[in-house]
């Protein structure tokens, strides 16, 4: 047993000792001088009552479901069994399936929140095909239903808004995503997305910028097999262009791919890739690489 009222040392060496987890290890030996098994963590219990009535509160509350997750759902399963055709027979499986369909009815009860419940889970579908964090998931959803209280959706692709509720998360949150990348995985075409986005940046005033180039280049250079250092001089020779001003009214995806070709083929040593492969990563046409590597040679 270690003494708490003395400095925190290992009973075997002297070492310090450190909590990582739920064990206390000595740094120098190895040791573990102490464990302590319990989740010190949050229980989500309610004390408000009296102390035969601790009740669980359930999940916290998210922006990603139109009623804040606050509502219950009636399941089809029952127990360990999986369904409910092992305790349940006849009327009462009956009943349980006419609960349920009206329990459901009434947690929808409006076409604006029907509305919320298709376009949250397309967001949720784009989210989960492009690898984004739940926190870009709940912006997006918050953001969709800012849309429709200003009544942004009417006449418009509810498909399109969840698209491009997507696409100005990734804008705000500089994380690097193109329109063709979002609409190859979303139920809306270019236009529906442009049309919502255009509506979004308008009428809600998003804090959007233009795209640094910068922001594509870990992404394309792990496509492309490309070292870290062919990734640093992709960098420099983007700064060079910025600081030139020869970027604005261009792509920055195609910008970022030229500046990885470009860097690629200055030393014999690293591996070299053809224009094509880098329009193909950055989804532009080869003369698009061609005119900005012509740039950075003039520089």
């Amino acid at each position: 047993m270690v003494n708490t009222d003395l400095a925190p040392v290992c009973p075997e060496c002297d070492g310090r000792l450190r909590t990582r987890g739920t064990e206390t290890i000595c740094e120098e030996c190895g040791l573990v001088s102490s464990e302590d098994a319990i989740d010190r963590g949050p229980e989500w219990r309610s004390f408000d009552g009296e102390e035969t009535d601790r009740r669980r509160t359930g999940a916290p509350l998210t922006r990603s479901r139109h009623d804040r997750g606050l509502s219950t759902k009636i399941g089809y399963g029952s127990g360990s069994s999986g369904e409910y055709n092992s305790r349940l027979t006849g009327r009462k499986r009956r009943q349980i399936a006419r609960l349920r369909r009206e329990h459901n009815r009434a947690r929808i009860s409006s076409k604006a929140d029907r509305n919320q419940v298709y376009g949250f889970t397309e967001i949720r579908r784009i989210n989960t095909h492009l690898s984004l964090s739940e926190s870009a998931r709940e912006q997006s959803c918050a953001l969709f239903e800012s849309a429709q209280s200003a009544g942004l959706l009417q006449g418009r692709s509810l498909e399109g808004f969840a698209a491009a509720a997507v696409y100005a998360t990734c804008r705000t949150r500089s994380n690097a995503r193109t329109i063709d990348e979002i609409t190859d995985v979303a139920r809306a075409d270019e236009d529906e997305l442009t049309v919502a986005y255009d509506a979004l940046n308008r009428e809600l005033g998003l804090p959007t910028g233009p795209i640094d180039p910068t922001q594509y280049l870990p992404r394309y250079a792990s496509q492309l097999d490309l070292e870290t250092a062919i990734e640093n001089r992709a960098r420099e020779c983007i700064a060079a262009l910025l600081e030139e001003g020869l970027i604005g009214g261009r792509n920055p995806s195609g910008v970022a791919a030229a500046c990885l070709y470009k860097a690629a083929g200055e030393r014999e040593a690293w591996p070299t890739i053809t224009q094509a492969d880098a329009a193909a990563v950055a989804d532009v046409a080869p003369v698009t690489i061609r005119t900005t590597v012509m740039n950075l040679r003039e520089l």
